[in-house]
């Protein structure tokens, strides 16, 4: 015997009509799948290949996509090959920089051009949107010239300085610190509260998305770099993970596709578990930052 549900409750009920057409349904659907294949695809297809044996081909007439008898062999191999732990080390190194200073400069300076009245405020603007459009690439050969001449080559500080602030974080968090009522501040200035102490506790934690944006934004910009590390560093015992683990292509590995396969899934192993852990914070960042940028 079954019971009726309520009129109230059927209409709380989803129904396929409130979700569109059954024709756009399919469309949007196909689309959404066809994304998901070109983006997390390739990911899925390197971790499959690295776990594949040697008598199983990667390529070629005669590949398949699943792994007949998977195997860590790769993964050992890559371990025991290069210092994987040493390469790690040096980009947390990095890492770590990266996201001080970025979240030092980005706030302050943020915070900066979300006060109105000082001369020299549009000026500024102007200039940190001028910088966007100029791609890393036109101004590569000037920053290692100045890398070089300050004497940093071969060294991780000549990896991070060219990445210590990015206009695109301070445009961030001045949006996020425009999006703080104004009358909130006048009453912390009239209960006696100063400049720092409005900034830390008032501006900051109202733009903690924002913060969090920032922070993933700068790991996986350093973590994943590669150009810059390939021009600046030259010792192997310098070299962040993504340049160490380019050498697998090498002949003096071997070449082995299926090394090459795993040393990409390791490097990225770490951004996918904090994008994992933080994502919902990460599009609340994202929102809350992009009203008035």
């Amino acid at each position: 015997m079954t019971t009726a549900v309520p009129a109230t409750r059927r209409r709380l009920l989803p129904r396929w009509r409130d979700y569109g057409r059954p024709r756009e349904l399919v469309v949007r659907y196909l689309l959404l799948f066809l994304v998901l294949g070109l983006t997390v695809g390739p990911l899925v297809w390197q971790l499959l290949a690295s776990l594949k044996s040697t008598s199983e081909d990667v390529f070629g007439a005669d590949a398949t996509l699943l792994p007949h008898d998977p195997t860590l062999r790769a993964y050992r191999t890559v371990f025991d090959q290069v210092p994987v732990a040493s390469y790690i080390k040096n980009s947390l190194i990095v890492v770590v920089l990266s996201v001080t200073s970025q979240l030092v400069f980005s706030t302050t300076a943020g915070y900066m051009l979300s006060k109105p009245g000082w001369k020299g405020r549009k000026a500024v603007w102007v200039v940190l949107i001028a910088s966007m459009m100029f791609p890393f690439e036109s101004i590569m050969v000037s920053l290692f010239l100045s890398i070089r001449d300050l004497g940093l080559v071969d060294s991780l500080a000549g990896v991070w300085l060219p990445g210590f602030v990015g206009a695109i974080n301070v445009l961030l968090m001045r949006a996020a610190f425009l999006a703080v009522p104004r009358e909130i501040e006048d009453s912390a200035m009239l209960d006696g509260a100063n400049e720092w102490q409005r900034f830390r506790h008032l501006y900051l934690p109202s733009a903690w998305g924002a913060i969090l944006v920032v922070v993933i934004n700068t790991f996986i910009s350093a973590w994943d770099d590669f150009l810059w590390p390939l021009i600046v560093l030259r010792s192997e015992s310098n070299m962040t993970l993504t340049l160490g683990l380019s050498r697998l292509q090498s002949s003096s590995f071997g070449y082995d596709q299926r090394m090459v396969m795993a040393g990409s899934v390791i490097s990225v192993i770490p951004v996918l578990v904090l994008f994992v852990i933080t994502q919902r914070w990460f599009y609340k960042g994202v929102s809350s930052g992009a009203v008035k940028l």
